[in-house]
């Protein structure tokens, strides 16, 4: 994945605001969001990747996002799920263990 592609996918990401919702998850789908946005930026701040902690956290991460937003309206929904695609996004140019 073109890191290219990346800064252009997290530009939207925080062009985005936060949905409003109620869920009884809200502060685990904040959590989730604030640590994938965090290996984003030290993804696009290091000319070395990611390393094989971030790729653990960021995987951790999209699996929990799978199980918290099946519940959730349309309008959050899609939000987690550009969230879930810029996650996907690091893994692809994550070092392959």
């Amino acid at each position: 994945m073109e890191r290219s592609m990346i800064a252009t996918a997290w530009e939207q990401h925080c062009a985005d605001e936060w949905p409003q919702f109620s869920s009884p998850h809200q502060g685990q789908l904040m959590t989730i969001d604030t640590v994938i946005s965090g290996c984003v930026v030290y993804f696009l701040d290091s000319s070395e990747g990611l390393d094989q902690q971030r790729v653990a956290i960021v995987k951790d991460c999209l699996g929990d996002l799978d199980e918290l937003t099946e519940a959730l309206d349309t309008e959050p929904q899609a939000y987690f799920y550009r969230l879930r695609e810029l996650g996907t996004m690091l893994l692809g140019d994550a070092p392959q263990s």
